[in-house]
């Protein structure tokens, strides 16, 4: 099972970013798909999940509004369309899948993890 993050960078503040995560081994439209983010000194938070189909979606407070994830089951790749971004936004961001549907927003609830990818705000 391989998840391969990629799109980070540096950005202004209010800029966007669009991250990609491909996906390889599993049956990727049976996979519940998330994204979570670290800074510096702080844990792994939840940033944003989406169901096999792509009919449901969750989101941070943190995000929302400004932070859209998507997939495209045909190609095995999850997306995750950053806007207004801003210097709090800094963090790696990793991609991660799950063949279960509940605890989407907890670490625990995922098997799987890319390596992830920087995304860095400058102010």
């Amino acid at each position: 099972v391989q998840l391969q993050a990629s799109g980070g960078g540096l950005v202004q503040a209010g800029g966007s970013l669009r991250l990609s995560c491909a996906v390889s081994g599993l049956t990727f439209s049976q996979c519940f798909m998330g994204w979570f983010r670290q800074a510096p000194g702080k844990e792994r938070e939840f940033v944003a999940a989406i169901s096999g189909a792509g009919f449901s979606k969750w989101y941070a407070d943190s995000v929302k509004g400004r932070f859209t994830i998507s997939r495209d089951n045909a190609k095995n790749t999850v997306f995750l369309q950053m806007s207004s971004l801003k210097p709090e936004d800094t963090a790696v961001y990793y991609c991660a899948a799950t063949l279960r549907g509940d605890r989407l927003l907890s670490r625990s609830a995922y098997a799987y993890w890319g390596q992830g990818t920087q995304v860095t705000v400058s102010s």
